[in-house]
């Protein structure tokens, strides 16, 4: 038998998460976008004072239609997923999202077109934010698929991040540049998902359920790095074949069986949903519409872009040892830790500007020492809010939406999750502003509200799935095994639940076990391997080193140099607030 890598699959997982840059820059493009003047005078109307302004309900129109478009993308890729594939579906909403930018960046001076263009473009990013997930669940290895899961929320916050920076950067300029340039560079981003995916192989485990034993063989090898005619290849795919076989047993897969009691799948479902609303009710959205506020009650004059940046930088700092903790600490422990950070960062934040920040408009002359107290405490608290959740609930809710089901009602489940996210997206970009008119920053005390609840939620109700194989995912529901003992429970098909520590090494195909076990174990087995015959990746620090080793040399990128110049970012502004 051939050695194997996880290579392949890594590049695969790496270059997919790229729908989560469309998602992320899709997103935060607009906001800088209509405070743009030349904006406001194109889209806006003509005030009793002679200017030109962008009314709170025209506000909420073009900046919501993306967030419907979304929920209705989340929910038709189930439908494209199962019957054309992810490849082909991830093609197809690629360039429906594509269309949708030409459509907003031709707009000369229509509010309807350049919505109906935010409301296609929805639809694709709505469709790439549960595909991907959807795809990497099914090609990563175990033991690797929560860091790569995550690599599409670190995707989504570096493409926030980079329209902040693009707004920054054109806002000054005069005409409608300032706002096409911005908006049209999505092109460029649609294009790369478009030509990328022409490379990319089809999920293996969809190609099976597809009857395409012999296309599976293929990508198995590929993403295996050993030739098709490795007798491990077959075995792999035998294996595969049977699991998905019977799953199939029933017939056609149907909405309704995402709620059937049969292996805890309604569970399944409700706990991906939960966790997407949660995550949306977390109350780190508040910080980018009103940091403006928070940053002049301080006494400082940035602007709004200027902050937008800034938080922005943050959220891609805070989102890199996620890609880290996500495998070390597991699902639950990054869940619940973040719960309770979020949770004081708000509660802090909500009392301290009721009583402490100046009203709205105050010159910064005018303010007094206990305000600009006040607002330099809610400028760290606004950091630690939006720093804790790339770190925690930013990214996990993705993680566990793309590993807690089966192949057969996969993408319809995913579906629901994503589209609870954006329902709920749609939802607070719409009610927020009308909610903080009435209570102002009050409002953080529903989000803390939220936290708490998110915090028993996931306590007596998430399972950790860390280092588990989709298929023992499965049993490990049908055990019924109560989630706050689920961290130590190990699958029946691991020989006397065998929990060995494995020294991995992922470019040459080799491990070497820190303790005695048969050489089923051994990591010279397939990235895709089932129990059995997988590994137990070892969750020490020596073995994610290697991990890190491996994905830094994909990625080009020195992870320990990064993770350095973060901290000396994190120490210089912790200075400057203070």
């Amino acid at each position: 038998m051939g050695k194997t890598t996880n290579r392949n699959a890594i590049q695969l997982a790496v270059f997919i998460a790229f729908g989560g840059f469309l998602f992320g820059y899709d997103i935060g493009v607009i906001s800088g976008c209509l405070i743009m003047p030349n904006f406001i005078r194109t889209f806006g109307e003509l005030g009793a004072d002679g200017e030109y302004f962008l009314s709170s309900s025209r506000q909420s129109i073009i900046t919501s239609l993306l967030s419907a478009g979304t929920f209705v993308g989340a929910i038709a890729q189930a439908f494209t997923s199962d019957r054309l594939g992810r490849r082909s579906s991830i093609l197809g909403w690629s360039a429906i999202f594509t269309i949708g930018v030409v459509i907003q960046t031709a707009t000369i001076s229509s509010v309807v077109q350049i919505t109906v263009g935010r409301f296609i473009a929805g639809l694709g990013v709505g469709a790439l934010s549960a595909i991907v997930p959807l795809y990497n669940g099914e090609t990563a290895p175990k033991g690797l698929r929560g860091t790569l899961l995550v690599l599409y929320q670190l995707q989504v916050i570096v493409g926030l991040f980079i329209s902040y920076v693009f707004d920054l950067g054109t806002h000054h300029l005069s005409g409608s540049a300032s706002w096409r340039i911005p908006i049209g560079l999505q092109l460029v981003w649609g294009c790369i998902m478009l030509s990328g995916m022409l490379f990319l192989p089809e999920s293996p485990r969809h190609l099976i359920a597809s009857g395409r034993r012999g296309e599976a063989i293929e990508v198995v090898a590929t993403l295996n790095g050993i030739s098709k005619d490795d007798p491990l290849v077959q075995e792999l795919v035998d294996e595969l074949q049977y699991s998905i076989t019977a799953e199939n047993e029933g017939g056609k897969a149907t909405w309704a069986e995402c709620f059937s009691t049969r292996n805890a799948l309604w569970k399944r479902t409700i706990n991906g949903m939960m966790l997407q609303f949660i995550q949306q009710l977390n109350g780190q959205n508040f910080y980018y519409y009103y940091g403006d506020t928070f940053f002049k009650s301080a006494g400082t004059n940035l602007s709004p872009y200027v902050i937008q940046v800034i938080l922005g930088a943050v959220s891609v700092i805070g989102t890199i040892p996620a890609l880290y903790l996500i495998e070390k600490w597991g699902r639950r422990r990054s869940l619940l830790t973040g719960a309770v950070a979020e949770a004081t960062c708000a509660l802090i934040a909500a009392l301290v500007a009721h009583y402490m920040l100046a009203p709205a408009g105050t010159p910064s002359s005018e303010l007094t020492p206990r305000q600009k107290q006040g607002g330099d405490v809610l400028i760290t608290f606004a950091v630690l809010h939006v720093f804790s959740f790339a770190v925690f609930w930013g990214p996990t809710p993705w993680v566990y939406l793309g590993e807690s089901f089966p192949l057969r009602i996969r993408a319809k489940s995913i579906a629901l999750g994503s589209a609870t996210n954006w329902l709920w997206n749609f939802l607070l970009s719409f009610f927020s502003p009308r909610i903080v008119h009435k209570i102002g920053p009050m409002i953080l005390l529903v989000f803390f509200g939220v936290l708490v609840f998110g915090y028993f939620y996931v306590f007596f109700f998430i399972p950790e799935t860390k280092g588990l194989s989709l298929e023992e995912v499965d049993e490990l529901y049908t055990a019924k095994i109560v989630p706050w003992k689920s961290s130590t429970w190990q699958p029946r098909s691991r020989p006397n639940g065998s929990n060995e520590k494995v020294d991995v090494h992922l470019e040459d195909g080799k491990g070497d076990e820190s303790s005695s076990s048969s050489s089923d174990h051994s990591l010279g087995r397939p990235a895709l391997r089932l129990a059995p015959y997988t590994p137990v990746l070892s969750q020490d620090s020596s073995s994610l080193h290697h991990y890190f080793h491996a994905l830094s040399s994909i990625l080009h990128v020195d992870f320990s140099l990064l993770i350095s110049h973060a901290s000396s970012i994190l120490r210089v502004a912790s200075e400057a607030v203070g």
